[in-house]
């Protein structure tokens, strides 16, 4: 009888009967005994492990394919041979008893290998579950950890005894926004993507790989390796299992540490492999980092900033610094730009570089936006009251401003509030390839007659063309545009026409990163009057700028 006759499996597994084959390099498959039956004599069955996923339910299907392609790579004659280190290979899945009613079967592959360690043969157990074997799986699903971090570490330190002389590695991944996909398809789809995980990590991994689900949806491996390419080669195989969770779109991002030295804790190690994986979490054309000194002090940096914003905001700890405007021909400050910098209790001055770009990511920059909004509302005050002439001052306004429109309302509000002509506060954005919302917002700004300047024109995205429909009223020049060109008489001719053209159609210039003499003499020829940069003035306090502008005055 061939295993093509259906009947007889699904006799065999509607009775919950131990359904047994038997399968060797040479005579392919066999059914060996099933409901207490023998077979004889039986034709060779290709595939049969293959076969049996169409009685598995669909969800589990996944898990099962994982199991199959295992079996199959670790077989004789395989094209894509991969040594099987186990004895056993086994997965628990449900599958279909009688007329649709899906039930937790075991399957159990024993192996027979050759001195290569192939699959020469092998006797294969499909039986269902009992109770108590069911209530221990779904106990285990259920757990945050399969096996706790405390029990992973200790049981990788026994292995690394048992073999001093070996290589040893860990390998730490995640989900990649994994909090996304729980919001787009609801935490009990997440929790099922991670008990996939779970259940394919024990597949995949041999005797000698130690896995563990560390904490959420963060994963650990221990491997022994020869080469940096084992570890690469053996990543490949678990991405491309992974992935295939319900034809679900998500990246899985690897980091990994090299156990250097046996006799430090493991942990370190494995928070090298935190390290690693977190560095990549925002590249998304990289998944696998391997642990380099130093690269833990970016992140460790990310998470102080992070860890310290509320507060710092909440404390006054960003200060807000003007940079004077000059004007070329006259010497004298025309106006400012308000820039922040964070002067931390237990750090000191921090770099906006450290906590921008990190701002602009999660959001926060908005709140920081708007403080600093305050905050040259209160300085153009009180020049005011003080019987001083305001000079305008530029404040940033992030593209995440223009995605929301409630930006325009917290401006006028400032401006209401502390009574300042609306032209002493300008709006600085930096060019980009605008969309909709940010074109909206930019229209806003202009309907609501505040004065645009486009910051760091001549990088990024910025071309000539930007300019015909443009309803920004002031073009700064980049400081990397003057500086690259300026110094050819080919460049000097593209910056001098560049001015020329941009005053022709009614938009002011300011040109950034003035640094010499020469450069802000060659501006003011090419028609360019006002400049910013280190040649006039860096970046001082309110109290510093008061005092010259008292001077001029």
């Amino acid at each position: 009888m061939a295993f093509s006759n259906e009947d007889m499996i699904d006799v065999i597994l509607s009775m919950n009967n131990v359904l047994v084959m038997y399968w060797d390099v040479h005579h392919g498959w066999k059914i060996v005994n099933g409901n207490s039956m023998f077979f004889s004599g039986m034709e060779s069955i290709p595939n049969a492990l293959e076969g049996l996923s169409q009685y598995v339910l669909e969800e589990d299907k996944a898990t099962y394919r994982v199991f199959w392609r295992k079996i199959q790579a670790g077989m004789k004659g395989s094209e894509s041979f991969v040594p099987v280190k186990e004895e056993r290979i086994n997965v628990s899945v449900h599958m279909n008893a009688h007329r649709d009613i899906y039930s937790y079967h075991k399957i159990e592959c024993f192996i027979m290998k050759d001195e290569t360690e192939a699959i020469v043969g092998m006797n294969v157990v499909v039986c269902a579950l009992d109770a108590e074997e069911i209530y221990r799986l779904q106990l285990a699903q259920n757990m945050t950890n399969d096996r706790s971090p405390a029990m992973f570490i200790s049981v990788a330190n026994e292995i690394i005894k048992k073999n001093p002389e070996g290589k040893y590695a860990l390998i730490q991944f995640d989900v990649a926004k994994f909090k996304a996909i729980n919001e787009l398809y609801g935490e009990v789809f997440g929790d099922e993507l991670l008990n996939y995980f779970l259940e394919s990590l024990k597949i995949i991994c041999n005797e000698d790989q130690l896995y563990a689900r560390l904490t959420a949806d963060v994963f650990m491996i221990m491997t022994a390796y020869e080469t940096k390419q084992d570890i690469i080669d053996f990543i490949e195989v678990i991405n491309r299992e992974l992935l295939e969770y319900k034809n679900t779109s998500y990246r899985l991002v690897f980091g990994v540490a090299f156990v250097e030295d046996i006799n430090e804790r493991l942990r370190k190690f494995g928070d090298r492999a935190a390290l690693a994986r977190q560095s990549i979490k925002e590249n998304a054309l990289k998944y696998i980092e391997f642990f380099e000194e130093g690269m833990g002090n970016s992140i460790l940096n990310g998470k102080f900033v992070e860890d310290h914003m509320e507060k710092a905001l909440v404390n006054h700890e960003f200060v807000m610094y003007l940079q004077p405007k000059y004007s070329i021909q006259n010497n004298r400050m025309v106006g400012a730009e308000a820039l922040v910098r964070w002067i931390q209790p237990e750090r000191g001055v921090i770099s906006p570089m450290e906590f921008i770009p990190l701002f602009e990511k999660n959001g926060f920059v908005t709140k920081m936006d708007a403080y600093i909004w305050e905050e040259a509302c209160k300085v153009i005050r009180s020049w005011i009251d003080k019987g001083l002439e305001p000079l305008p001052v530029s404040v940033n306004v992030s593209r995440l401003h223009l995605k929301s429109g409630v930006f325009v309302t917290i401006l006028n509000n400032l401006v209401e509030q502390y009574k300042i002509p609306k032209k002493y506060l300008e709006i600085e954005l930096t060019e980009t390839v605008e969309d909709i919302d940010t074109s909206s917002g930019i229209a806003t700004l202009k309907e609501n007659d505040f004065v645009l300047l486009m910051d760091d024109f001549g990088s990024g995205y910025s071309s000539l063309n930007t300019l015909k429909d443009t309803q920004f009223d002031v073009i700064k020049i980049d400081r990397g545009f003057l500086q690259d060109f300026i110094n050819s008489d080919r460049g000097q001719k593209i910056v001098k026409h560049t001015i020329q053209m941009t005053k022709s159609i009614g938009l002011d210039l300011v040109a950034e990163g003035v640094e010499t003499k020469e450069q802000a003499e060659f501006l003011s020829e090419c028609g360019c009057d006002t400049a910013q940069g280190f040649y006039y003035a860096k970046p001082m306090t309110v109290e510093e700028f008061n005092k010259r502008l008292m001077e001029e005055q």
